[in-house]
């Protein structure tokens, strides 16, 4: 019996892919450094379908039927380069090495370049959804050439989680673009997760409004434009009461979140890309000051805050929903822009319309608004050059921005932090603001270290001799 897909690295993400394989009619190749996790997937969940248990590398491959599929999912770094250099020796040109873990781009890159060499398609697949997804049907991101995708691209359609009886998988570029994708969508979920938080926080300490209480209000919001599967669970969340105490879960919950990487990726791949995500990078900052317990617990006694006596308003709860609706689609929009900014520096061909489409279930921002960022993007000639610059989108933040600016307001007022909140509002501000104090910056460099500026009032780029009689040349282009 020839296996269709070999997996190694059977830890819950990698069992439950190789179960959702199985169940949906593929013969599944196992194997793993420690023996023991192959004969317990066996042992619990060998009805699940056809599988081949291997114990070396080598009776893996020899299990596969050609072009062989080998799917490895392994800690990401050091671990995959030395999965890869195991393999490779053992397989022919043609068969296809896939890295389902949360690689980063760069390194999907470099491996795909090495492995091209030997003839070997090597593709980068970005997972979501979780130990849940990955068993009932994720949303993928495949990147790697298109052949690959070709032999590879059914199964993965096959085991995606379905919108509308679409899968969500497509392939979406070359090399490293699936998980540079994922990586993304992974930053984007940091801010969404941040928001949620934050409006938790102004109910809770600025309303008085009770946990259990909340629960009802995020039900509530989860049937209109928020309507998501963040919004969703935490509604389940803030409405569990703790089985020890009896108190509300999130009161016995250490406020200190971890984080496992792609949020922080995301923001230094943006730098580098010059791509602005000041609300995503907000909300990298914010887990790590959580995380800073040692100097938190001081300042708690020693940092006054100086708060004010804010009487709110009875639409405060509303404002609330209104600030966290905007601040979320600035989360999408920065997202975008830097998907967009990625294709044009590593010539991947993005279908943005199409990317929008594979979140719309199985993975953790499904979100009902993706349908409406979807139609922003579907007409090449009508993409607007920002997501908040799509008329859908225009009219909904425009209704928003005065609660939005009384949420935060009130915020600061009160000395409720709500990083991601103002982040986003000064990024909406800074968008749509006619002048900004960028002339000041450039007129800085130009006295401290001639960099140039151009003018408003006539081609080319100058300089001043500061140290001189300030008279004005042309510069010249070094270039």
């Amino acid at each position: 019996m020839s296996a269709q897909i070999g997996v190694t690295g059977l830890a819950v993400m990698g069992a439950n892919l190789a179960r959702n394989l199985a169940r949906n009619g593929y013969t599944v190749a196992l194997h793993n450094r420690s023996i023991e996790k192959t004969d317990t997937l066996l042992e619990k969940h060998g009805g699940d379908g056809e599988f081949i248990r291997t114990e070396t590398l080598q009776e893996l491959v020899d299990s596969l039927e050609k072009p062989r599929r080998v799917l490895i999912m392994v800690k990401a770094g050091k671990p995959v380069d030395s999965v890869i250099d195991q393999l490779t020796p053992l397989l022919e040109p043609g068969d296809i090495v896939i890295d389902g873990g949360n690689s980063h781009y760069e390194d999907t890159r470099r491996r795909e370049a090495a492995l091209s060499q030997q003839d070997l398609h090597f593709v980068g697949v970005g997972v979501s959804g979780g130990e849940e997804g990955a068993l009932l049907g994720p949303s993928i991101m495949p990147g790697g050439s298109r052949e690959s995708y070709d032999s590879l691209g059914p199964m993965l359609e096959k085991i995606s989680a379905k919108f509308n009886g679409e899968p969500c998988c497509r392939w979406i570029g070359t090399d490293g673009a699936g998980h540079f994708v994922k990586m993304v969508h992974n930053g984007i979920e940091y801010a969404d997760m941040q928001v949620i938080g934050e409006a938790f926080d102004l109910l809770r300490s600025g309303a008085g409004i009770e946990p259990a209480e909340q629960a009802k209000i995020f039900t509530d919001w989860n049937s209109g434009t928020l309507s998501s599967f963040l919004i969703e669970i935490t509604a389940e969340v803030l409405g569990h009461i703790d089985g020890r105490t009896g108190k509300p879960f999130v009161d016995v919950v250490v406020d200190s979140a971890g984080q496992k990487g792609t949020g922080r990726w995301t923001v230094v791949s943006a730098l580098e890309l010059g791509s602005p995500t000041s609300g995503i990078a907000e909300s990298v900052f914010a887990r790590a000051l959580s995380s800073q317990k040692d100097q938190r617990m001081p300042a708690q006694e020693m940092l006054q805050g100086h708060e004010a006596t804010v009487e709110l308003p009875e639409s405060f709860v509303e404002d609330v929903r209104l600030a966290l609706y905007a601040s979320k689609l600035v989360s999408y929009a920065q997202g975008i822009d830097m998907l967009t900014a990625a294709a044009k520096e590593y010539g991947w061909d993005l279908k943005l319309d199409e990317i929008a489409s594979l979140w719309r279930a199985g993975c953790i921002i499904r979100a009902e608004l993706l349908d409406d960022i979807m139609k922003a993007y579907a007409v090449a000639d009508e993409r607007p050059a920002n997501l908040l610059l799509a008329p859908a989108f225009t009219e909904a933040i425009a209704g928003a921005v005065p609660a939005w600016r009384r949420v935060v307001s009130t915020a600061v007022q009160l000395g409720i932090p709500v990083p991601v909140f103002s982040a986003s509002l000064a990024y909406y501000d800074g968008l749509r603001r006619p002048r900004l104090p960028a002339a000041l910056t450039q007129g800085l460099r130009d006295l401290f270290g001639a960099h140039t500026y151009n003018r408003v009032d006539t081609e080319g780029t100058f300089h001043t001799l500061w140290g001189e009689d300030k008279s004005e040349i042309e510069a010249v282009d070094t270039h």
